[in-house]
């Protein structure tokens, strides 16, 4: 139950947190942070967000997100719950106050210390962690739950990333999406976007947001599993551009990769609009006519081996 197992990387991103003790959970390893939070505004950015739930049996994730108490930067968070939902119905007021406090208010952020910063949010992490065991101890009853956490701390200028797990976090830079986090899970290798983290490792876990990035997405994987961040990124764009609403525009994310990418997970998603774009003047985004005619190929080639094989055993 513990914020980094053994069967998980130890050496973390640079913007990642983990550490305390370790707790089998119903056979697989997991992590058991979360929050809870109304949604606000600061700085002209404008945030939207979605929780759906899909074909299981509990809605494990959770959102949050939170603009005061932090000098200026909001806090934005997504949790996906495994085995339950109780450590994050716990966790889900406990994370955010743990981090005010030991961010000093958010004058640590404003710092640009970066080590400060880390050893302040890992000592966050670990203090909610010891609660939850604590708690569940009291409980008396077998308790399994967690939950990854994903979490951010975002300015107009600067975004910095707190990451544990396989949620993830993307930002539109003029239309073209960039994963700024990689998945820890227990099994595979994920390779997309390990020079954008080492980018970022380099820069000493700080991104800093041009004029050029448009917003920020941050959503569990029950999206980016059925959905490829160039495809959520444009599809975000095509929303804004149309009516402007973030909010809409999450909804609409979360229902497109559920509905139309069947997707079998739950899904949660933030995202913060920095303000910056006029989207109904925005240029239409030109389709990818490589990919459109590599796809089209790809679908003849498909038809033709299936009638080939039927042919063959009609034959």
């Amino acid at each position: 139950m513990a914020l980094l197992s053994p069967r998980l990387p130890r050496s973390l991103l640079p913007y990642g947190v983990g550490g305390g003790r370790t707790r089998r959970a119903r056979g697989t390893w997991c992590s058991a942070i979360a929050v809870d939070a109304p949604l606000a505004s600061v700085s002209g950015i404008r945030w939207g967000s979605s929780k759906l739930q899909g074909p299981r049996s509990e809605m494990e994730d959770d959102v949050v997100v939170r603009s005061d108490g932090l000098d200026g930067f909001s806090f934005a968070a997504v949790f996906d719950g495994h085995a339950g939902f109780s450590s994050v119905e716990f966790l889900r007021n406990e994370l955010y106050k743990e981090c005010t406090i030991a961010l000093q208010g958010g004058l640590l952020l404003t710092s640009k210390n970066f080590n400060a910063v880390r050893d302040a949010i890992q000592k966050a992490f670990q203090n909610v962690d010891s609660k939850l065991l604590i708690w569940l101890e009291q409980m008396g009853n077998e308790d399994d739950s967690g939950a990854t956490a994903t979490v951010m701390f975002l300015r107009n200028d600067v975004l910095i990333i707190s990451h544990l797990g396989d949620s993830c976090v993307a930002i539109s830079r003029t239309g073209k999406a960039e994963v700024l986090t990689n998945p820890h899970r227990p099994y595979g290798n994920n390779k997309v976007s390990l020079e954008e983290v080492k980018r970022i490792r380099a820069a000493g876990g700080w991104v800093e947001l041009g004029s050029d990035v448009e917003f920020v997405l941050l959503a569990s994987d029950g999206l980016w599993d059925y959905m490829k961040s160039s495809d959520a990124v444009t599809f975000v764009r095509d929303q804004l551009r149309q009516h402007g609403d973030v909010q809409l525009a999450c909804e609409a994310l979360a229902g497109a990769a559920s509905w139309d990418r069947r997707s079998q997970d739950n899904i949660s998603i933030v995202i913060a609009d920095l303000g910056r774009t006029d989207w109904q003047n925005l240029p239409v985004q030109g389709p990818n006519f490589v990919y459109e005619i590599s796809q089209a190929f790809a679908t003849i080639g498909i038809v033709s081996l299936g009638i080939w094989i039927s042919s063959f055993l009609l034959s």
